[in-house]
């Protein structure tokens, strides 16, 4: 990342033990790691949006070429992405269907079920 050696590096520890003292230099180190973390961060913050963006232009393009050959004979690539761009649809328009029907059986047997244990009573 840097081109800082190993005696750079011990020439800056020795400046700034010297101007700050043995009391605020751990603390200054604290906050200068700090600040290169949340600089990390905010590039990959940056890098992933980028990222997104793109892939999110990409199929808009293959979109553009899927209409304008009529959804038909289209590419491997773009159908890829006109799938891709169909399944995504299908999930924000009925977010509330991704549920599997066999849970939905479960709870309907296992509430059965119960129903069917509390009215038997115990023969002596």
């Amino acid at each position: 990342m840097f081109d800082i050696g190993f005696w750079e590096i011990v020439l800056i520890s020795v400046i700034g033990l010297v101007v700050l003292g043995p009391e605020r230099l751990p603390v200054a180190i604290r906050t200068v790691r700090g600040w290169i973390a949340s600089v990390k961060d905010f590039s990959n913050n940056v890098k992933t949006e980028l990222t997104e963006e793109l892939r999110i232009h990409e199929l808009h393009n293959n979109l553009k070429k899927a209409e304008q050959k009529g959804m038909q004979n289209l590419t491997t690539e773009i159908s890829d992405s006109v799938k891709s761009l169909q399944e995504a649809a299908a999930m924000v328009t009925r977010p509330y269907e991704n549920k599997p029907l066999a849970d939905n059986i479960d709870v309907q047997e296992t509430t059965t079920t119960t129903l069917t244990q509390k009215d038997e009573k115990p023969t002596e």
